[in-house]
């Protein structure tokens, strides 16, 4: 079996695995000053633990986005660096895929998610997978970036994300007779969830150079004038 190394670091939390015969482990760091002061350690105690050179690694996986503009950068950008080293391919993972991975992985028996996760500005990223045969997602609607009451819910799929909770005004509070069949906002993409998709990718060749890593934005704008504030402010008075 191919040995995976992973990092997550498109939201609050840092998180790094590493999946090696058979077996997977992980590190997570909230509450840094940033997240590339705390990814190169994890990386370390993990290849420490598993008692293997970073040279041993197949492929290192990433989460690629949508998600902190800062956040997807370091990913990128360590991986990138990394790969170089050992002259190795990386593998971009969708951070929206990794929150369905991260439901299931709870929930074997789910068919179809929706992640919904916070992209500030009162705006939510979100995506529709339905599992596939295979182990992998099928993609039914791609990456988007909307305002949260524009997220597509028809036919009541399972929600999970940090979304739900951030705009929870926007979403049917009894979600079983609402727009979901079930809603579990704790899960959030993380490593070891990339890990896992990371080889799944790896095994279907979707594997690139190093050179080609590129992190995934749905927006180019990061923060709103003082002028869409006080815009926002107001309309917001007036609702």
């Amino acid at each position: 079996m191919s040995t995976i190394l992973a990092i997550e670091t498109s939201t609050e939390l840092a998180s790094a695995a590493l999946l090696h015969q058979g077996e997977l482990i992980a590190r997570e760091s909230a509450g840094a000053q940033t997240h590339s002061d705390s990814i190169l350690p994890m990386i370390q105690q993990l290849l420490a633990e598993a008692g293997i050179p970073l040279s041993r690694c197949d492929a290192l996986a990433f989460g690629v986005g949508p998600g902190s503009f800062t956040g997807v950068r370091t990913a990128c950008g360590v991986v990138q660096g990394l790969a170089f080293g050992i002259d190795r391919p990386v593998v971009p993972v969708v951070t929206l895929e990794a929150a369905a991975q991260a439901c299931r992985a709870a929930h074997p028996d789910v068919a179809e998610v929706l992640p919904i996760l916070d992209a500030r500005m009162g705006e939510v990223y979100w995506a529709r997978y339905r599992a596939g045969d295979d182990g992998g997602w099928d993609m039914l609607a791609e990456p988007a970036l909307s305002a949260a009451g524009q997220v597509g819910t028809a036919g009541k799929p399972v929600a999970c994300g940090n979304g739900l909770a951030v705009y929870a005004a926007h979403f049917t509070p009894d979600f079983c007779a609402g727009e979901f069949a079930a809603a579990y906002p704790q899960f959030m993409p993380h490593a070891r969830h990339v890990a896992s998709l990371g080889l799944f990718h790896f095994a279907q060749g979707r594997a690139l150079p190093a050179q080609e890593a590129q992190p995934l934005y749905l927006r180019n704008k990061v923060a709103l004038t003082t002028a869409e504030r006080e815009q926002r402010d107001a309309l917001k008075g007036a609702a």
